[in-house]
Protein backbone atom coordinates (compact mmCIF):
# COMPACT_ATOMS: atom_id res chain seq x y z
CA UNK A 1 0.00 0.00 0.00
CA UNK A 2 1.04 3.65 -0.44
CA UNK A 3 1.70 5.18 2.95
CA UNK A 4 0.61 8.76 3.66
CA UNK A 5 3.44 11.27 3.39
CA UNK A 6 1.80 14.51 4.55
CA UNK A 7 1.17 14.85 8.26
CA UNK A 8 -0.19 17.77 10.26
CA UNK A 9 0.47 17.88 13.99
CA UNK A 10 -2.08 19.98 15.89
CA UNK A 11 -0.45 21.29 19.06
CA UNK A 12 3.11 22.38 19.81
CA UNK A 13 3.49 21.43 23.45
CA UNK A 14 5.65 18.70 24.96
CA UNK A 15 4.11 15.93 22.89
CA UNK A 16 3.46 17.90 19.71
CA UNK A 17 7.06 19.02 19.31
CA UNK A 18 8.38 15.49 19.82
CA UNK A 19 5.86 13.93 17.44
CA UNK A 20 6.44 16.52 14.71
CA UNK A 21 10.23 16.13 14.94
CA UNK A 22 9.95 12.34 14.95
CA UNK A 23 7.71 12.29 11.87
CA UNK A 24 10.06 14.67 10.06
CA UNK A 25 13.03 12.45 10.89
CA UNK A 26 11.03 9.52 9.48
CA UNK A 27 10.91 11.34 6.15
CA UNK A 28 7.37 12.73 6.34
CA UNK A 29 6.26 16.17 5.20
CA UNK A 30 5.17 17.80 8.45
CA UNK A 31 3.07 20.88 9.16
CA UNK A 32 2.68 22.09 12.75
CA UNK A 33 -0.38 24.02 13.89
CA UNK A 34 -0.67 26.01 17.08
CA UNK A 35 -3.37 28.57 17.80
CA UNK A 36 -0.79 31.04 19.17
CA UNK A 37 1.84 31.74 16.53
CA UNK A 38 4.29 33.17 19.08
CA UNK A 39 4.71 29.65 20.47
CA UNK A 40 5.83 28.30 17.09
CA UNK A 41 7.59 31.34 15.67
CA UNK A 42 11.10 30.04 16.37
CA UNK A 43 10.44 26.62 14.85
CA UNK A 44 8.90 28.43 11.88
CA UNK A 45 12.05 30.50 11.42
CA UNK A 46 14.33 27.50 11.91
CA UNK A 47 12.08 25.34 9.71
CA UNK A 48 12.42 22.49 12.10
CA UNK A 49 12.70 21.01 15.59
CA UNK A 50 15.73 19.56 17.33
CA UNK A 51 14.91 16.18 18.89
CA UNK A 52 16.90 14.57 21.69
CA UNK A 53 16.22 11.09 22.95
CA UNK A 54 17.31 8.16 25.08
CA UNK A 55 20.42 6.18 24.00
CA UNK A 56 19.65 4.52 20.69
CA UNK A 57 16.43 6.47 20.24
CA UNK A 58 15.49 8.88 17.45
CA UNK A 59 17.38 12.16 17.48
CA UNK A 60 18.48 14.97 15.21
CA UNK A 61 17.04 17.99 13.46
CA UNK A 62 13.58 17.30 12.04
CA UNK A 63 12.93 19.64 9.13
CA UNK A 64 9.28 20.70 8.92
CA UNK A 65 7.40 22.13 5.94
CA UNK A 66 5.76 24.94 7.91
CA UNK A 67 4.40 26.07 11.25
CA UNK A 68 1.14 27.99 11.16
CA UNK A 69 -1.68 29.40 13.28
CA UNK A 70 -4.07 29.18 10.32
CA UNK A 71 -6.23 26.04 10.53
CA UNK A 72 -7.24 26.14 6.86
CA UNK A 73 -3.58 26.22 5.86
CA UNK A 74 -2.73 23.47 8.35
CA UNK A 75 -5.34 21.04 6.99
CA UNK A 76 -5.22 21.95 3.31
CA UNK A 77 -2.82 19.19 2.18
CA UNK A 78 -2.87 16.90 5.21
CA UNK A 79 -3.40 13.19 4.78
CA UNK A 80 -3.04 12.37 8.48
CA UNK A 81 -3.88 14.84 11.25
CA UNK A 82 -2.44 14.13 14.68
CA UNK A 83 -4.14 16.02 17.53
CA UNK A 84 -1.60 16.30 20.34
CA UNK A 85 -3.38 18.67 22.71
CA UNK A 86 -5.03 18.51 26.11
CA UNK A 87 -8.32 16.65 25.68
CA UNK A 88 -10.11 19.69 27.08
CA UNK A 89 -9.37 21.26 23.67
CA UNK A 90 -10.88 18.45 21.57
CA UNK A 91 -14.35 20.01 21.29
CA UNK A 92 -13.03 23.49 20.45
CA UNK A 93 -10.71 22.06 17.81
CA UNK A 94 -13.53 19.98 16.34
CA UNK A 95 -15.44 23.22 15.72
CA UNK A 96 -12.37 25.00 14.35
CA UNK A 97 -11.45 22.12 12.06
CA UNK A 98 -14.99 21.35 10.86
CA UNK A 99 -15.08 23.70 7.80
CA UNK A 100 -11.69 22.48 6.56
CA UNK A 101 -11.89 18.70 6.90
CA UNK A 102 -11.90 16.66 3.69
CA UNK A 103 -13.11 13.21 2.71
CA UNK A 104 -10.51 10.53 3.35
CA UNK A 105 -8.42 12.45 5.88
CA UNK A 106 -7.30 10.47 8.92
CA UNK A 107 -7.71 12.27 12.24
CA UNK A 108 -6.16 10.70 15.35
CA UNK A 109 -6.55 11.95 18.93
CA UNK A 110 -3.26 11.40 20.78
CA UNK A 111 -4.75 10.37 23.15
CA UNK A 112 -8.52 10.49 23.31
CA UNK A 113 -8.50 10.18 27.10
CA UNK A 114 -11.99 8.90 27.91
CA UNK A 115 -14.45 8.94 24.96
CA UNK A 116 -12.62 11.74 23.17
CA UNK A 117 -13.45 10.41 19.71
CA UNK A 118 -17.16 10.35 20.59
CA UNK A 119 -17.04 13.98 21.73
CA UNK A 120 -14.96 15.10 18.73
CA UNK A 121 -17.18 13.50 16.11
CA UNK A 122 -20.43 14.64 17.73
CA UNK A 123 -19.08 18.20 17.99
CA UNK A 124 -17.69 18.53 14.48
CA UNK A 125 -20.94 17.19 12.98
CA UNK A 126 -22.95 19.72 15.00
CA UNK A 127 -20.56 22.35 13.59
CA UNK A 128 -21.61 21.35 10.09
CA UNK A 129 -18.84 19.03 8.95
CA UNK A 130 -20.07 16.35 6.55
CA UNK A 131 -16.60 15.18 5.53
CA UNK A 132 -16.16 11.40 5.52
CA UNK A 133 -13.04 11.32 7.65
CA UNK A 134 -11.43 8.33 9.35
CA UNK A 135 -11.41 9.16 13.06
CA UNK A 136 -9.50 7.30 15.77
CA UNK A 137 -8.13 7.73 19.26
CA UNK A 138 -5.04 6.33 20.93
CA UNK A 139 -5.40 4.85 24.39
CA UNK A 140 -2.40 6.81 25.65
CA UNK A 141 0.29 9.06 24.23
CA UNK A 142 2.97 7.05 22.51
CA UNK A 143 5.88 8.95 24.07
CA UNK A 144 7.07 9.93 27.49
CA UNK A 145 8.33 13.32 26.36
CA UNK A 146 9.06 16.91 27.26
CA UNK A 147 9.86 20.11 25.38
CA UNK A 148 13.30 21.50 26.21
CA UNK A 149 12.75 24.78 24.38
CA UNK A 150 10.65 26.55 21.73
CA UNK A 151 12.06 24.34 18.97
CA UNK A 152 13.42 21.42 20.98
CA UNK A 153 11.78 18.17 21.99
CA UNK A 154 12.96 15.27 24.10
CA UNK A 155 11.69 11.68 24.10
CA UNK A 156 12.39 9.74 27.29
CA UNK A 157 10.80 6.54 26.02
CA UNK A 158 8.60 5.24 23.20
CA UNK A 159 5.94 2.84 24.37
CA UNK A 160 6.24 -0.63 22.88
CA UNK A 161 2.51 -1.05 22.22
CA UNK A 162 -0.31 1.50 22.17
CA UNK A 163 -3.90 0.41 21.43
CA UNK A 164 -5.74 2.55 18.88
CA UNK A 165 -9.40 2.36 17.91
CA UNK A 166 -11.47 4.05 15.23
CA UNK A 167 -15.03 5.32 15.51
CA UNK A 168 -16.61 3.16 14.25
CA UNK A 169 -14.23 0.24 14.83
CA UNK A 170 -14.71 -1.00 11.27
CA UNK A 171 -12.15 1.66 10.21
CA UNK A 172 -9.42 0.64 12.67
CA UNK A 173 -7.52 -1.75 10.41
CA UNK A 174 -7.32 0.76 7.58
CA UNK A 175 -5.92 3.45 9.88
CA UNK A 176 -3.38 1.10 11.46
CA UNK A 177 -2.15 0.09 8.00
CA UNK A 178 -1.84 3.72 6.91
CA UNK A 179 0.47 4.73 9.76
CA UNK A 180 2.30 1.43 10.25
CA UNK A 181 5.47 2.62 8.51
CA UNK A 182 6.05 5.31 11.16
CA UNK A 183 4.15 3.88 14.11
CA UNK A 184 4.21 0.06 14.17
CA UNK A 185 3.67 0.39 17.93
CA UNK A 186 -0.02 1.14 17.40
CA UNK A 187 -2.15 -1.99 17.74
CA UNK A 188 -5.85 -2.78 17.44
CA UNK A 189 -7.61 -1.30 20.46
CA UNK A 190 -10.93 -3.11 19.71
CA UNK A 191 -13.16 -0.02 19.97
CA UNK A 192 -13.31 3.37 21.69
CA UNK A 193 -14.97 1.88 24.75
CA UNK A 194 -11.86 -0.21 25.28
CA UNK A 195 -9.43 2.67 24.69
CA UNK A 196 -11.49 4.96 26.94
CA UNK A 197 -11.92 2.48 29.76
CA UNK A 198 -8.21 1.57 29.57
CA UNK A 199 -7.22 5.23 29.96
CA UNK A 200 -4.42 4.91 32.48
CA UNK A 201 -3.87 8.66 32.68
CA UNK A 202 -7.20 8.87 34.51
CA UNK A 203 -5.76 6.66 37.23
CA UNK A 204 -2.18 7.97 37.44
CA UNK A 205 -2.32 11.72 36.76
CA UNK A 206 -4.99 13.36 38.97
CA UNK A 207 -4.51 11.30 42.12
CA UNK A 208 -0.73 11.42 41.95
CA UNK A 209 -0.83 15.20 41.55
CA UNK A 210 -3.37 15.81 44.33
CA UNK A 211 -1.72 13.42 46.78
CA UNK A 212 1.56 15.27 46.23
CA UNK A 213 -0.04 18.73 46.43
CA UNK A 214 2.05 19.94 49.36
CA UNK A 215 5.30 18.76 47.84
CA UNK A 216 4.47 20.27 44.46
CA UNK A 217 3.69 23.67 45.97
CA UNK A 218 6.70 23.71 48.31
CA UNK A 219 9.26 22.54 45.73
CA UNK A 220 7.59 23.83 42.54
CA UNK A 221 7.77 20.28 41.22
CA UNK A 222 11.45 19.70 41.87
CA UNK A 223 11.19 15.94 42.38
CA UNK A 224 10.73 12.85 40.22
CA UNK A 225 6.99 12.63 39.77
CA UNK A 226 6.54 8.90 39.21
CA UNK A 227 9.41 7.83 41.45
CA UNK A 228 9.58 10.12 44.48
CA UNK A 229 5.86 10.89 44.18
CA UNK A 230 4.73 7.26 44.17
CA UNK A 231 5.20 6.10 47.74
CA UNK A 232 3.60 2.86 48.91
CA UNK A 233 0.55 4.68 50.30
CA UNK A 234 0.08 6.67 47.09
CA UNK A 235 0.34 3.44 45.11
CA UNK A 236 -2.37 1.93 47.32
CA UNK A 237 -4.75 4.77 46.36
CA UNK A 238 -3.88 4.28 42.68
CA UNK A 239 -4.71 0.58 43.05
CA UNK A 240 -8.13 1.44 44.54
CA UNK A 241 -8.90 3.77 41.61
CA UNK A 242 -7.75 1.10 39.21
CA UNK A 243 -10.05 -1.53 40.73
CA UNK A 244 -13.01 0.80 40.26
CA UNK A 245 -12.08 1.43 36.62
CA UNK A 246 -11.81 -2.31 35.92
CA UNK A 247 -15.19 -2.86 37.61
CA UNK A 248 -16.83 -0.15 35.50
CA UNK A 249 -15.48 -1.82 32.38
CA UNK A 250 -16.82 -5.20 33.48
CA UNK A 251 -20.32 -3.71 33.72
CA UNK A 252 -20.06 -3.17 29.94
CA UNK A 253 -18.78 -6.68 29.39
CA UNK A 254 -15.21 -5.45 28.87
CA UNK A 255 -12.17 -7.03 30.48
CA UNK A 256 -9.99 -3.95 31.06
CA UNK A 257 -6.28 -4.22 31.67
CA UNK A 258 -5.11 -3.57 35.20
CA UNK A 259 -2.52 -0.84 35.70
CA UNK A 260 0.14 -3.50 36.21
CA UNK A 261 -0.84 -5.28 33.00
CA UNK A 262 -0.72 -1.95 31.16
CA UNK A 263 2.79 -1.20 32.42
CA UNK A 264 3.92 -4.61 31.23
CA UNK A 265 2.32 -4.09 27.80
CA UNK A 266 3.55 -0.51 27.30
CA UNK A 267 6.98 -0.72 28.91
CA UNK A 268 7.69 -4.43 29.44
CA UNK A 269 8.06 -4.00 33.20
CA UNK A 270 6.73 -6.13 36.05
CA UNK A 271 6.57 -6.03 39.82
CA UNK A 272 5.00 -7.74 42.80
CA UNK A 273 2.56 -4.81 43.08
CA UNK A 274 1.82 -1.48 41.43
CA UNK A 275 4.42 0.32 43.53
CA UNK A 276 7.19 -1.99 42.30
CA UNK A 277 5.98 -1.95 38.69
CA UNK A 278 6.05 1.84 38.53
CA UNK A 279 9.50 2.02 40.12
CA UNK A 280 10.81 -0.61 37.67
CA UNK A 281 9.87 1.60 34.70
CA UNK A 282 13.16 3.24 33.70
CA UNK A 283 11.39 5.75 31.44
CA UNK A 284 9.80 7.39 34.49
CA UNK A 285 13.17 8.34 35.97
CA UNK A 286 14.07 11.95 35.29
CA UNK A 287 10.51 13.14 34.69
CA UNK A 288 9.85 16.03 37.05
CA UNK A 289 6.54 16.72 38.76
CA UNK A 290 4.26 19.54 37.64
CA UNK A 291 5.52 22.89 38.93
CA UNK A 292 2.02 23.97 39.95
CA UNK A 293 -1.38 22.47 40.78
CA UNK A 294 -2.84 24.53 37.94
CA UNK A 295 -1.85 21.71 35.61
CA UNK A 296 -3.53 19.59 32.96
CA UNK A 297 -3.15 16.53 35.18
CA UNK A 298 -6.04 18.08 37.12
CA UNK A 299 -7.86 20.52 34.82
CA UNK A 300 -7.74 18.08 31.91
CA UNK A 301 -7.67 14.62 33.45
CA UNK A 302 -10.41 15.23 36.00
CA UNK A 303 -13.17 16.44 33.61
CA UNK A 304 -12.02 14.56 30.49
CA UNK A 305 -10.73 11.30 31.96
CA UNK A 306 -11.98 10.56 35.45
CA UNK A 307 -15.41 12.22 35.18
CA UNK A 308 -16.64 10.14 32.21
CA UNK A 309 -15.39 6.96 33.92
CA UNK A 310 -17.30 7.86 37.07
CA UNK A 311 -20.32 8.93 35.00
CA UNK A 312 -20.66 5.64 33.15
CA UNK A 313 -20.00 3.72 36.37
CA UNK A 314 -22.83 5.55 38.13
CA UNK A 315 -25.11 4.88 35.14
CA UNK A 316 -24.67 1.14 35.63
CA UNK A 317 -24.78 1.13 39.44
CA UNK A 318 -21.05 0.81 40.19
CA UNK A 319 -19.69 2.35 43.40
CA UNK A 320 -16.88 4.73 42.44
CA UNK A 321 -16.03 6.21 45.84
CA UNK A 322 -12.29 6.52 45.22
CA UNK A 323 -12.89 8.30 41.92
CA UNK A 324 -15.47 10.55 43.55
CA UNK A 325 -13.06 11.48 46.35
CA UNK A 326 -10.36 12.57 43.88
CA UNK A 327 -12.87 14.53 41.81
CA UNK A 328 -14.20 16.31 44.91
CA UNK A 329 -10.70 17.23 46.08
CA UNK A 330 -9.95 18.63 42.62
CA UNK A 331 -13.11 20.74 42.78
CA UNK A 332 -12.01 22.17 46.13
CA UNK A 333 -8.43 22.87 45.04
CA UNK A 334 -9.46 24.57 41.80
CA UNK A 335 -12.57 26.30 43.17
CA UNK A 336 -14.69 24.85 40.39
CA UNK A 337 -17.37 22.23 39.80
CA UNK A 338 -15.94 19.54 37.57
CA UNK A 339 -19.20 17.61 37.91
CA UNK A 340 -20.81 20.32 35.76
CA UNK A 341 -17.94 20.94 33.35
CA UNK A 342 -16.71 17.41 32.68
CA UNK A 343 -17.55 14.90 29.98
CA UNK A 344 -20.58 12.92 31.07
CA UNK A 345 -22.51 10.30 29.16
CA UNK A 346 -25.43 12.74 29.02
CA UNK A 347 -23.31 15.41 27.30
CA UNK A 348 -21.85 12.79 24.95
CA UNK A 349 -25.32 11.77 23.81
CA UNK A 350 -25.03 8.14 24.89
CA UNK A 351 -26.95 8.18 28.21
CA UNK A 352 -30.07 6.56 26.81
CA UNK A 353 -28.26 3.73 25.03
CA UNK A 354 -28.42 0.21 26.41
CA UNK A 355 -25.14 -1.70 26.69
CA UNK A 356 -25.89 -3.53 23.42
CA UNK A 357 -26.81 -0.30 21.65
CA UNK A 358 -23.65 1.39 22.91
CA UNK A 359 -21.50 -1.46 21.63
CA UNK A 360 -23.21 -1.43 18.24
CA UNK A 361 -22.71 2.32 18.03
CA UNK A 362 -18.92 2.20 18.64
CA UNK A 363 -18.36 -0.96 16.62
CA UNK A 364 -20.44 -0.41 13.51
CA UNK A 365 -22.36 2.81 13.28
CA UNK A 366 -20.68 5.88 14.78
CA UNK A 367 -22.92 8.93 14.55
CA UNK A 368 -24.61 7.54 11.44
CA UNK A 369 -27.14 5.86 13.73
Amino acid sequence: MAFPTRYTVIGAGHGGKSMAAYLALMGKEVTVYNRTFAHIEIMSKRKGIELESYPGGPHGFGEIKKATADMEEALKDAEVVMLVVPSSAHADLAVLMAPHLKDGQIVILNPGRTFGAIEYDMTRRKAGSKAKILLAEAETFIYASRADGPAQGRIFRIKEAVPLAALPATHTEKILEAISDVYPQFIDGVNVLHTGLNNMGAIFHPALTILNAGRIESTHGDFQFYIDGVTKSVATVLEALDRERVTVASALGIRARTAMEWLEMAYNVKGANLYESIHNQSGYYGIKAPSTLNHRYIFEDIPMSLMPLASIGQQYGILVRAMDSIIRLACIIHHTDYYRHGRTIDKLGIKDLSVDELKRYVNEEGFER
